[in-house]
């Protein structure tokens, strides 16, 4: 239980009123009490209270009637409704104005009990959301992914939901669509923001590495071991660990981390013993997941445990739509990398991106951007500023015209 959380009794019944309060600051609850909704509201503002417990019929004004002048207000405050005479269509109705529950008298103390804390756990994960959320678009993370899309809506909004959790997350998505940023994003927003977020990049380590990056070694375990290592798992200890195109991971490498996922112990190269870790673990790939499992490339075992949650950014061609409001927010950062004053973009620069199909997908887009910022003599980015060979066809694209032809 959050202990100290403050929780309003809201009942016209004095004996009620009262035993309640008294019950909920026994188990170390601050408890204010109120005889009505309307006197309820009136202590709003003084008292600011986590949980209200509110009877449902009552004079002056109803607990229903309460909870909907609380949603309208926007307050914070999660209700559970208590009621003697119920019935199911004030349940329905209750839920749909937002109520976290909805509990029949005489109310059972065990059940209270566990509904406290489940309702005090859920407002601290969502205070600690939108603490995160903010602070994210501060810094213009969520900014860089882009939501104006339905399809990066979806995204956005699995992103949050997913965050709070511990479940390992599958990103897929072409190269450059922003998978780490995603990856990123969903440590930030979780509960485990402020210890380490570790990023491996499965296809930049050579195979007779792999094992050492990931896991560690000891002192002598190979040639070359002239020291002790941290391996990857070590590092992001309490906190988050992407491996970033899980695909090109080794199989022999990927059987050990299987374990590692299933047993919370990792063993140094060249160590008798093992160690516990706190990991939460993120992937990534710019592979077909399903046809890299069938070509031998994904451990089917390894891809089931990574794939509890799929996260599938779709290619900026798809989402044009967003592609004013991510070179906005990248602008932003350019010009704090830069010294650079650059407020937006022309007409004709518009009409330009949105008519490309952007095969390197945001990260194209940054490399264009910040060529243009750096050279851009004024405050508006125009075509003069964009590269001369933008939205030519890349050698593979002609290559794939001439075989059209044909």
């Amino acid at each position: 239980m959050s202990k100290g959380a403050k929780i309003l009794v809201v009942e016209d019944e004095v004996n009620e009123r009262t035993g309640l309060a008294e019950l909920l600051q026994a188990w170390g609850y601050a408890a204010e009490t109120a005889a009505d909704g309307a006197e309820a509201l009136e202590k709003m503002g003084s008292f600011d209270p986590a949980v209200i417990l509110s009877d449902l019929r009552m004079p002056r004004l109803t607990g229903m009637e309460l909870l909907r002048q609380l949603r309208e207000s926007q307050s914070n405050a999660a209700v559970i409704l208590l009621t003697g005479q119920g019935t199911v269509e004030e349940a329905v109705e209750a839920t749909k104005l937002g109520a976290f529950n909805f509990l029949e008298k005489p109310i059972d103390p065990k059940r209270l009990q566990i509904e406290l804390r489940n309702c005090l756990e859920r407002t601290e994960a969502a205070r600690q959301l939108e603490i995160a959320r903010r602070r994210l678009g501060d810094q213009g993370a969520l900014s860089k992914l882009g939501g104006r899309s339905k399809k990066m809506r979806e995204v956005l909004t699995l992103i949050e939901q997913v965050a709070p959790s511990s479940a390992s997350v599958l990103i897929t998505g072409e190269s450059g669509t922003g998978k780490e940023l995603v990856a990123r994003t969903i440590h930030e927003m979780s509960p485990r923001a402020a210890k380490p977020f570790i990023a491996v990049n499965c296809a930049a380590i050579p195979e007779t590495l792999m094992e050492s990056e990931i896991f560690g070694h000891e002192r002598g375990a190979f040639t070359g071991a002239v020291d002790r290592r941290l391996g990857c798992f070590e590092m992001a200890d309490g906190g988050t660990l992407l491996l970033d195109e899980i695909g090109e991971m080794p199989f022999p490498t990927q059987a050990k981390l299987l374990r590692v996922l299933e047993d919370s112990r990792v063993r140094r190269l060249g160590s008798k013993s093992e160690i516990s870790v706190d990991v939460r673990v993120l992937a990534s790939t710019n592979k077909n997941a399903e046809e890299a499992v069938a070509k031998n490339e994904l451990r089917n075992d390894l891809f089931f445990r990574l794939n509890v949650v799929r996260i599938s950014i779709p290619p900026l061609r798809e989402r044009l739509d967003d592609v004013s409001e991510i070179a906005a927010a990248l602008i932003e950062e350019l010009n704090r990398k830069h010294n650079r004053k650059v407020e937006g973009i022309d007409h004709e620069v518009r009409d330009a991106f949105q008519e490309y199909s952007w095969p390197g997908n945001v990260r194209e887009l940054r490399n264009v951007l910040e060529r243009a910022v750096v050279i851009c003599p004024d405050t508006t980015l125009r075509r003069r500023d964009i590269a001369p060979d933008f939205g030519r066809p890349t050698p593979v694209e002609l290559d794939f015209l001439q075989v059209e032809k044909i």
